[in-house]
């Protein structure tokens, strides 16, 4: 059996009554299978996991798009976290006996699909893009929703699937087929958030503007000249959480293997340290390969043998991944849910 994961992000952290559309519309339908949905109303977003087939993933993630659009309305939203529209990001990702070119293909069927019922452009990213300068999300994201009208007017920013025209409820949605991504965010002990965007800045992969002795940006022929950051496929931003009264480097980990979860955690740790603020844990949003946990464990273990129960036991203290909420292995770790 091929198995294929999906992850929608919404724009919506709060709405129980979408969230509880959602589940029901997924439970009505086969060949696919609901394994988390967790909202954030701080990042105003809710991160939803399905695993099925060919047929019952792209099933689902339609479903749940149409479901997203009669609750959300772009005009109104509001949240911490980048967006470009209501379903903001769909990818697809290989998982089991499935390739990476039948998830772009399915991530086409989707894109297709969306931009015909609901009536938004639609972009591919990823593996799934078919220009250089939409291969990264953020570059497809700039602007956000709020630029997006105007973005629309650019020949060269024309959807992959849809019209230009701008739907003003719900913006712009973003679908590809990518590597297992890991979402995690580093809580730092402060209010004050300038702490967490610096170290995103000097982690992340993209780096930062260069700046001279006076502080000033530098600039050669009018383009920003950056400095590359010290992580690989590290996406990271700064954030508040109020109801936490902390703020968190928000990171997306987009390959586990180049860059571990231990590694992202220790570096943000070391950066925390020179800057005089503390580390107080993490926290996985959606789910996570036990391959990431066990690397994790292995390293905070180091010469110890320990069975698997034990390693990802030490993984969950040494990172703190229980410090917002409890982080239960059977409701986590992707690998004890197929």
């Amino acid at each position: 059996m091929k198995i294929i994961e999906c992850v929608p992000n919404f724009s919506e952290g709060a709405n129980t009554e979408m969230f509880e559309a959602m589940k029901t519309a997924v439970h009505s339908l086969d060949a696919v299978k609901l394994l988390s949905l967790e909202p954030d109303k701080d990042y105003n977003r809710v991160v939803v996991t399905l695993v099925g087939d060919e047929k019952g993933i792209v099933e689902g993630a339609v479903a749940l798009s149409k479901i997203a659009a009669d609750f959300i309305d772009m005009e109104k939203q509001k949240g911490e976290h980048p967006r470009l529209g209501a379903i903001d990001v769909v990818p697809f990702i290989p998982v089991k006996n499935v390739s990476m070119e039948e998830c772009v293909t399915l991530s086409e069927r989707y894109g297709q699909q969306v931009a015909e019922k609901l009536k938004v452009p639609v972009y591919l990213y990823e593996n799934a893009a078919r220009k250089p300068d939409r291969k990264n999300l953020s570059d497809i994201r700039k602007g956000e929703y709020e630029g997006l009208q105007k973005k629309l007017q650019d020949d060269n920013w024309a959807p992959d699937f849809g019209t230009a025209n701008f739907n003003k409820k719900l913006g712009a949605v973003v679908t590809g087929a990518r590597f297992f991504l890991i979402a995690y965010n580093v809580n730092i002990k402060s209010t004050d958030v300038k702490f967490a965007k610096e170290i995103a800045e000097i982690l992340r992969e993209s780096g930062r503007p260069k700046r001279d002795e006076a502080g000033n940006v530098i600039k050669i022929d009018g383009i920003t000249v950056k400095e590359a950051g010290r992580l690989k496929c590290f996406k990271g931003m700064g954030v508040s959480l109020e109801k936490y009264q902390i703020t968190q480097v928000s990171i997306n980990l987009t390959n586990y293997n180049v860059t571990s979860l231990h590694a992202a955690f220790e570096e943000v740790k070391k950066e925390a340290a020179r800057l005089g603020v503390e580390v107080s844990g993490s926290e996985i949003v959606g789910l996570v390969p036990l391959e990431a946990i066990l690397a994790a464990g292995k390293f905070y273990a180091g010469e110890a043998t320990l069975t698997e129960d034990h390693l990802v036991a030490l993984a969950i203290e040494q990172l703190g991944l229980s410090s917002l909420q409890p982080f239960i292995p059977k409701e986590k770790i992707i690998d004890y849910m197929i």
